[in-house]
């Protein structure tokens, strides 16, 4: 069992009398990494704790599980696999890397393909997945396609024919390309949509709507079975997990739509920030200073939640991103060996984007009872053309926040009193282009895997999905029977 005490006895001071106490603080907890500045000086980290949590590391035998995240060895060992999604970015086994980079080359190819209009005229293109297959995709999308997008994207993840319909109303069945996201090739929800999708096509008299599905997968045999050609499937390892995937095969939207020259960059700030938490000292290393802060909070301030802001609308859906990253990753509850971990494991990852959230939620991490570490992300490069006080007073704000949570303000009225002391982390990005979203979500996965190495725990399987899904679909089939509650509402529900 990791021995925590010297972590659980760090002093409680105040953020305030941090400063008064070290002139070096900004220095020692902030840095420059692949165009993005990171500082902590505003979390309660010192160079006590860092050297607590250095310690815990080398206990936990960081080093080498990293080394063997790199290196292909068994990571997952639950499922008994290689953790591979650095090798889709060239930092990986050679052999590995030699096949995502060959993977990539098909990718390529049937894009040029598609551009030639091998398949057709395409203007538009759907893309159904769900969870990891949609998330990174969309996130990408939205955050760098805004000003030259060359196609019209959709990402549709929710079995909710809703969705599915608002597309269709914009789209032109015979100008669309259908891609099918699914690891496995069975993914319920993906594949209702897949067919509903093709049935749409079909109806408005498309000539072989199969012939303009392009399906992304680590089951290209699952695929041919449905009926896609093995000319327009785009496979990837079985060892890139899903919600690590964006940077395979399931980034096709991405690439189509954004450029190759685009994803490539993507890739390469990637493989940087790869680099870095390779190499670099835990002392200077950003996803590892990251996790101490995360793991502080969790474990000795009985933090139950992290609330990071995006202060860019280019990444609002970085939040929902980062809920499936860091939840689904390290929310668990035995470590690796099948032990009860005796320990809070990942916070409940929440947040929003500024300055709407500011309106919304910051009256409860200014004064309200619960303990929230926030996470600023901002971008000094704005992504408008407007009159540059739109910008400013963006930033500005963003800053003065978490300067406000750490200062506090104490009246005589305590309605209007702000208790302060409370921690906040920024990153600060110089522009965001590819190459520097690629480093940033890097760095969150990093900083995921950090966490959960210490914790003892597997941050590469998700049995947490399974069991609803699988009532799910014995409830489809007429057949159990569940508590009086749930047979109550279907009953209510479907007669």
């Amino acid at each position: 069992m990791a021995d925590w005490s010297k972590i659980e006895a760090l002093p409680a001071t105040k953020l305030t009398e941090l400063f008064a106490g070290d002139p070096d603080r900004l220095a020692t907890l902030s840095l420059d990494v692949s165009g993005i500045h990171f500082d902590w000086s505003k979390t309660h980290l010192t160079k006590d704790a860092i050297a607590a949590f250095a310690d815990l590391a080398k206990a936990q035998d960081l080093a080498g599980k990293r080394e063997g995240l790199f290196s292909g060895k068994i990571v997952n060992v639950t499922e008994n696999r290689a953790v591979e999604h650095t090798a889709e970015r060239g930092e990986g086994k050679p052999e590995s890397v030699a096949i995502a980079a060959a993977s990539h080359a098909r990718m390529r190819a049937l894009i040029d393909a598609i551009e030639a209009e091998a398949l057709g005229p395409v203007r538009h293109v759907l893309h159904v997945g769900i969870g990891g297959s949609a998330l990174g995709p969309h996130l990408l999308v939205d955050a760098l396609g805004r000003e030259d997008k060359r196609y019209d994207v959709a990402i549709v993840s929710n079995v909710d024919g809703v969705a599915l319909e608002d597309v269709f109303e914009r789209f032109d069945p015979a100008a669309t390309l259908l891609v099918v996201a699914s690891k496995t090739f069975t993914t319920t929800e993906t594949m209702m949509n897949a067919e509903s999708v093709l049935q749409w096509m079909t109806e408005h008299n498309v000539e072989d709507p199969y012939g303009r599905v392009i399906a992304l997968t680590a089951a290209p045999e699952k695929a041919m079975e449905w009926g896609v050609d093995e000319t327009r499937i785009l496979p990837f390892a079985e060892s890139v997990g899903g919600r690590y995937s964006l940077w395979s095969t399931i980034g096709f939207p991405a690439a189509i739509a954004l450029g190759w020259d685009k994803f490539e960059e993507l890739l390469e700030g990637a493989a940087e920030m790869d680099r870095h938490f390779r190499l670099a000292a835990l002392h200077e290393n950003a996803p590892a200073l990251a996790a101490f802060a995360d793991l502080y909070y969790t474990q000795v301030r009985g933090a139950e939640t992290r609330a990071p802001f995006a202060y860019d609308e280019r990444l609002r859906l970085l939040p929902s991103y980062l809920q499936q990253l860091e939840m689904e990753s390290n929310g668990k509850a035995v470590t690796v060996d099948g032990q009860p971990v005796g320990r809070p494991t990942a916070a409940i990852t929440w947040g929003g984007v500024g300055t709407d959230a500011q309106h919304a939620v910051f009256q409860l991490l200014h004064q309200g009872t619960h303990l929230v570490p926030v996470e600023f992300i901002a971008v000094i490069e704005p992504g408008d053309t407007l009159a540059e006080d739109h910008h400013k007073a963006l930033l500005l704000n963003a800053f003065a926040q978490g300067a406000a949570l750490m200062a506090g303000k104490q009246v005589e009225d305590p309605a209007r009193s702000y208790s302060g002391d409370r921690p906040s982390s920024t990153l600060l990005l110089d522009d965001l282009d590819a190459r520097t979203l690629g480093a940033l979500i890097a760095f969150y996965e990093h900083r995921v895997f950090v966490n959960g190495v210490l914790l003892g725990i597997n941050s590469f399987d998700q049995f947490g999905v399974e069991l609803g899904k699988e009532m799910a679909k014995e409830a489809a089939k007429g057949g159990g029977s569940f508590d009086p509650s749930t047979d109550d509402l279907i009953k209510r529900a479907f007669g």
